[in-house]
């Protein structure tokens, strides 16, 4: 499997990852657990900075992504200890988890697949 390939498929797992946990933060914080505006409205400015970064697939930001994804993780796993928390906090885990992986393995391999592209 090419550089190229890794990129692209760990490209498409991070945007749809991403856009999945803006969509369950919302439903989470608005549905399923209600909490106050402003904890939504947190969470939003975590995440939607990246939003033009995603989407362009620009590897820097991708890795930046990963450091602000380590405060919702620790969040979701404090949550995920709470009994009346705790499926929805696994559930935060398991797709912050694997936005972290996806965006990690992007930053890598897009970076690797640019500078091999410049060198040729």
């Amino acid at each position: 499997m090419t550089l190229q390939s890794k990129a692209l498929i760990s490209g498409l797992l991070t945007k749809l990852t991403f856009f999945g946990l803006i969509i369950f933060y919302t439903l989470k914080f608005f549905l399923l657990a209600p909490a106050p505006l402003s904890v939504w409205v947190f969470y939003m400015v975590l995440l939607v900075g990246f939003t033009p970064a995603v989407i362009k697939g620009t590897p820097r930001p991708h890795a930046w992504l990963c450091f602000v994804l380590l405060i919702p993780f620790i969040i979701s796993i404090l949550n995920a200890s709470t009994p009346k928390l705790a499926m929805l906090g696994w559930i935060e885990a398991s797709i912050v988890s694997a936005l972290f992986t996806s965006a990690m393995l992007f930053a890598r391999w897009q970076s690797q697949w640019l500078k091999a592209g410049k060198h040729d």
